[in-house]
């Protein structure tokens, strides 16, 4: 069995960081190309940190150059971005929408997609109409195999506190159990080891995965 040459963008982030944890640990995939803004200071003999400006695009194709499956991780937050709507967009938006035309022409076979429950491109909320704009934008490019992730609040230990997350999250522990399943909260662990599952599923074509699919993903590849 071939092992897989993946791309990481979104490292530092509470999945991505989850996520290359199950890739380094995963026999299956031999390079791992994790792409950054700064050093991580990560050591392993499968691990290849490309400090880039994800405005050269010449560095993002060197970087994914010979991969076989580009896994897109990178968020932002409006406090991050000091309330710089153009920035935002352009993290969120633009690096991944790049990233996957530069995939395309290098002829990498899947590439996946956090994105988040609810988002829609025609929504008055910012952050989910831009989820939602992104998914778009790169499902029209037809990629071999396009796989968008859908979590709703994520668990998980961050690098930062963030107190109103914190206590939202506990608030919504109290009465969760009364959402819809989908619209729960999620462990960062459990949407890395979905998108690490289905890479070995080797579908074609565009999928959404919601909690529920996350949770069987997770559950069948434990079997």
């Amino acid at each position: 069995m071939r092992t897989i040459s993946a791309a990481l963008i979104g490292g530092s982030g509470l999945i991505g960081s989850e996520l290359l944890s199950c890739l380094l640990g995963d026999d299956r995939f031999g390079q791992i190309h994790l792409l950054t803004r700064r050093n991580l200071d990560i050591v392993h003999p499968k691990l290849t940190e490309h400090i880039i400006d994800f405005s050269d695009t010449s560095a993002i194709r060197n970087a994914l150059n010979g991969c076989n499956v580009i896994f897109c991780t990178i968020g932002t937050t409006l406090k991050k971005v000091k309330g710089d709507k153009k920035l935002y967009r352009q993290i969120d938006f633009e690096i991944p929408l790049k990233a996957a035309l530069i995939g395309k022409e290098l002829g990498v076979e899947q590439y996946l997609l956090v994105t988040s429950y609810s988002a829609n491109s025609k929504s008055r909320n910012f952050y989910l109409r831009l989820k939602g704009e992104v998914e778009e934008a790169i499902r029209a490019l037809n990629l071999p195999s396009f796989h968008v992730f859908h979590p709703s609040v994520l668990l998980g230990k961050r690098k930062e506190f963030r107190p109103a997350e914190w206590l939202a999250i506990k608030l919504l522990s109290l009465v969760e159990w009364l959402f819809p399943f989908n619209y729960r909260s999620v462990k960062a662990s459990v949407v890395a080891k979905a998108m690490e599952s289905v890479v070995f599923e080797n579908k074609k074509g565009f999928h959404i995965y919601s909690r529920k699919e996350m949770y069987m993903l997770t559950t069948n590849s434990a079997k």
